[in-house]
């Protein structure tokens, strides 16, 4: 069922939700702009984040048409701007101003990661720039074989502000993502999946299956344990091995008192 609650104001910044049963599905809905995103898009994913319901488990992020999305409107550069929209950042401001406003667009992207969902992002077609930075900011990518990543920043003078680059760093190391991110190169669906970009590459028809069956394999484990083990794995890159054993005693530990709670 389509969520009425902020429905035309969502349609208004270029997203539409869905939610069934345990799972929201996102769709960046400005097809004939490749779904170029915009800030009033940063801010209603934010909103989206802010107010979804309790019991999702499962997020999935697409964009309509034949692209997921070619990155940031390059209107927003020019004088006239993407119509009905302000700057993406205010004329003269203050470093601390442009701080807040950077991070309260970097909220669209940040909640993706909470331990209590898995989200995932179906991509087909371009993922540029701030599309990247959306597909990286999902805890997987399933992308169809036409599928190409770009870190298109670079290149208008500006770096990757929407909190694509640790993900990348940590998925295809530092070195990797220097190559990529400083000559702007196209990264094909293969060689995305090569790298751990993808998690699986399909042909363009059996993208909506291929997430259907992730998704359902997802929701098939029990939730708390899901929503801890997840929050384990994220924590093991920056903890040593004695750490993270700890960690995983802790959790342990709590994930029985739950158990013993619900007999």
């Amino acid at each position: 069922m389509e969520v009425a609650l902020d429905t035309e104001d969502l349609a208004g910044s270029g997203l539409r939700l869905e939610i069934d049963g345990a799972v929201a599905t996102i769709t960046l809905i400005r097809p004939e702009r490749r779904n170029a995103q915009t800030p009033a898009m940063w801010r209603a994913l934010a909103r989206i984040g802010d107010t979804l319901p309790v019991g999702i488990r499962v997020v999935v992020v697409r964009g309509e048409g034949p692209s997921f999305s070619s990155g940031i409107d390059l209107r927003a550069f020019t004088p006239e701007g993407v119509p009905g929209e302000d700057a993406p950042l205010p004329a003269d401001a203050a470093p601390e101003e442009i701080d807040r406003t950077i991070a309260g667009y970097q909220r669209g992207f940040t909640w993706l990661r909470r331990p209590a969902i898995v989200s995932i992002a179906a991509v087909r077609g371009h993922a540029i720039g701030a599309g990247f930075q959306l597909a990286l900011a999902c805890d997987l990518r399933i992308v169809a074989d036409d599928a190409s990543f770009c870190m298109k920043e670079p290149a208008l003078g500006l770096v990757p502000d929407l909190t694509g680059t640790k993900p990348l760093v940590d998925t295809v190391g530092l070195a990797r993502a220097l190559e990529m991110c400083l000559t702007v190169r196209t990264v094909p669906a293969e060689e995305a999946r090569e790298l751990g970009i993808a998690q699986a590459v399909v042909p363009g028809d059996e993208l909506d299956d291929a997430v259907r069956d992730l998704t359902a394999a997802l929701l098939q484990v029990d939730a708390g344990a899901a929503a801890a083990t997840k929050s384990l794995l994220q924590q093991a890159p920056g903890n040593t091995l004695d750490e993270q054993a700890a960690t995983e005693r802790r959790a342990q530990i709590d994930r029985l008192r739950a158990l013993g709670e619900s007999r």
